[in-house]
């Protein structure tokens, strides 16, 4: 299985793809493709020229950094992709996230585990509450 990694975003159409694989439901390609071009840092991973792994970082590139659409294809799950997509993520944050900087995710349901190897912990609700988000129909 020979990968390959690139830090260009991925076409609206591909990004879609992947995203309904692992049953996430996607807004119109027009407000794919303006998130996608609005994201601080891309990684993508590839086999052949197929899309199977995918992170992204949004924010304001100085404050507030996001961690956004860890996504792995199914049929390439638990093979350490999604681990290699992180790395590189925290490769980019290592080089622009600054002393006071926050970096914030939601983790899918059950996998919070995941993320804890990279640092991030659960909000207990002391000092700061849990978080909230808010979705638009």
């Amino acid at each position: 299985m020979a990968l390959s990694l690139t830090n260009q975003a991925p076409n609206a159409e591909q990004f879609i793809l992947l995203r309904s694989k692992v049953g996430w439901t996607n807004p119109e390609p027009d407000t794919v493709q303006v998130s996608l071009d609005n994201s601080l840092f891309h990684i993508c991973v590839y086999i052949a020229s197929r899309l199977v792994g995918y992170g992204r970082i949004v924010g304001d590139g100085a404050m507030y950094f996001y961690v956004q659409d860890i996504v792995i294809d199914p049929d390439h799950q638990n093979q350490g992709l999604g681990t290699l997509v992180m790395h590189e993520i925290e490769l980019f944050l290592a080089g622009s996230a600054k002393s006071g900087a926050t970096i914030a995710l939601l983790a899918a349901y059950g996998k919070e585990k995941f993320y804890s190897k990279f640092g991030y912990s659960s909000r207990t609700g002391e000092p700061l509450g849990l978080g909230m988000c808010k979705f638009v129909e």
